[in-house]
C-alpha cells in the first residue's frame, strides 16, 4: 500500500504536473504532424483508389506484391543504392580531411569555414539549375573539355553520365555542413592528447588514426546519419536536372513515389513505396547506431 501511495504521489507532484503541462503542446504537435501522418501512410499502403468521390478501398498486400514484381521499382532501388553509396562516402571522407587541415590553419579557419559552408545554405533548386546549365551540351564544362582537346560528353542525355552529375551536386551541397560538424567535433578533443603523442614519437597519421578518429566517433555517427537521410530523401536534384531520365537511369525512390502519387494518382502504391523507404531508413539508422555503440563500448 505504501508503494502505491508513493507512486501515486509521484505522478501528481508539482514537478511532474509541470513537466506534463510543458510537454503537452510538443506531444500534440508531434502526434498531429509526425505520428498521425506515418500511421495514415501505413494504412493508405493497403488501399487503392483516389481521394475523389469514388474514394479508396482495402486491397491488403496487393500494393506490396506489385512492388516486388515491378521491374521499374527494382531499377529505382538500384539507382537509389548507387546514388546513396556514391554520395555518402565522399561526403564524409572529404569534409573530414578538410576539417583536419583547417583545424591546423588558425589564421584562415573562419573565412574558409564560411566559404565551404556557403553551398549548404543555397537552395537545391537554384543549385540544380546551375548544375544543369554547367553540364548541358553547350555548357561551360563541355566548352572546357573541347578547349583541352577532349570530345564533349552528353552529360544529361547519357545513362552513364547523368547520375554522376546528381552525385556531384549532392556531395557539393552536403560538404560544407559536414565540414562544420567535424570542425566542431575536433574542438572537443583535448590538445594534451596530441602533445603526449608527439612526445612519444607518433607521426601525423598515427595521431589521426589513434586520437582523432576515436575522438570523433559520436560526430561521425551524427554526420553519417544526417547525410544518409539527406541522400535517401533526394528529390530536387532529379526533378530539376534530369526528371528521372534518360531511360529511368536517374529515377530515385522519392521521385518515383512522387510520380506514382501525383503523376499516376496511384496513392496506395505510392504509399507502399514510401513505407518501404521509411523502413529502410529506420533500419539503416538503427544498425549504424548499434554498430557504433558497440564499438564505443570496446574503446
Amino acid at each position: 500500500m505504501k508503494s502505491s501511495r508513493f507512486s501515486g504521489s509521484r505522478l501528481l507532484d508539482n514537478d511532474t504536473v509541470a513537466a506534463w503541462f510543458f510537454l503537452t503542446p510538443a506531444l500534440i504537435f508531434l502526434g498531429l504532424f509526425v505520428l498521425w501522418p506515418i500511421a495514415y501512410l501505413f494504412y493508405l499502403s493497403f488501399t487503392a483508389g483516389s481521394f475523389t468521390s469514388a474514394g479508396t478501398h482495402w486491397v491488403g498486400l496487393k500494393n506490396y506484391l506489385r512492388l516486388l514484381f515491378t521491374s521499374d521499382f527494382w531499377q529505382v532501388i538500384f539507382n537509389t543504392a548507387y546514388f546513396t553509396i556514391a554520395t555518402v562516402l565522399p561526403s564524409l571522407v572529404i569534409p573530414l580531411a578538410l576539417a583536419v587541415l583547417l583545424n591546423q590553419t588558425l589564421a584562415l579557419r573562419g573565412l574558409l569555414r564560411s566559404a565551404y559552408f556557403l553551398p549548404s545554405i543555397i537552395s537545391l533548386v537554384a543549385a540544380g539549375l546551375g548544375f544543369r546549365w554547367l553540364f548541358q551540351n553547350n555548357g561551360p564544362v563541355n566548352g572546357l573539355l573541347d578547349a583541352i582537346g577532349i570530345e564533349p560528353i552528353p552529360w544529361l542525355g547519357s545513362t552513364i553520365w547523368a547520375m554522376p552529375v546528381l552525385i556531384l551536386l549532392s556531395i557539393w551541397k552536403q560538404l560544407g555542413f559536414n565540414l562544420v560538424v567535424f570542425l566542431a567535433g575536433l574542438q572537443t578533443i583535448p590538445s594534451s592528447r596530441y602533445e603526449a603523442a608527439e612526445l612519444d614519437g607518433a607521426n601525423a597519421w598515427q595521431q589521426f588514426w589513434h586520437i582523432t578518429l576515436p575522438g570523433l566517433q559520436p560526430t561521425i555517427v551524427f554526420a553519417f546519419v544526417t547525410t544518409m537521410i539527406f541522400t535517401l530523401r533526394s528529390f530536387e536534384q532529379v526533378y530539376v536536372i534530369t526528371g528521372g531520365g534518360p531511360l529511368n537511369s536517374t529515377n530515385l525512390l522519392v521521385y518515383y513515389i512522387y510520380q506514382e502519387a501525383f503523376g499516376q494518382f496511384d496513392f496506395g502504391y505510392a504509399a507502399a513505396a514510401a513505407t518501404v523507404l521509411l523502413a529502410v531508413t529506420l533500419v539503416l539508422v538503427y544498425l549504424q547506431l548499434q554498430t557504433w555503440g558497440e564499438e564505443s563500448k570496446k574503446l
